[in-house]
């Protein structure tokens, strides 16, 4: 799949950028990489996850995947694409994400095995963190 983007003349270096970072939260994820995957956070941050919990700061988001993280990759792994990069401003970007969790043998789980996070990216000094992300699931009536 091609991603989408809004505006459609967004610079490329930044679509490719946020793209390279989505890459980077798959990679994290799939390397069960704490500190990497939470090097991609903003201080001020809101998360919520898979289960609908609201984390609130870095340091609460911290302390969660502190807690999950490790161990969460033993079954299987995640994927993930970036399906829309919405520009809201030239520093304000949201990407629209197709998660696919799979199995120990590669393939995809079940309808509970998808989900559709959406990230709330901003740059400050040149750097784009996330500053909001939904973590949801897909259920069958997609």
């Amino acid at each position: 799949m091609t991603a989408t983007f809004t505006p459609v003349s967004a610079p490329e270096q930044d679509r490719h950028n946020l793209i390279a970072l989505v890459a980077e939260i798959e990679r994290a994820q799939q390397q069960e990489d704490v500190e990497g995957f939470l090097s991609l956070f903003a201080p001020t941050a809101v998360w919520v996850n898979g289960a609908g919990r609201r984390l609130i700061g870095l340091e609460e988001i911290s302390e969660f995947t502190r807690r999950v993280l490790p161990g969460a990759m033993a079954g299987g792994s995640v994927t993930y694409e970036v399906e829309h990069i919405a520009f809201i401003t030239p520093d304000v970007a949201l990407t629209g994400v197709r998660q696919q969790y799979l199995d120990a043998a590669g393939k995809p789980l079940a309808e509970d095995g998808a989900g559709s996070p959406s990230y709330l990216w901003s740059r400050t000094d040149g750097t784009w963190k996330i500053v909001a992300g939904q973590n949801t699931a897909v259920s069958d009536g997609r």
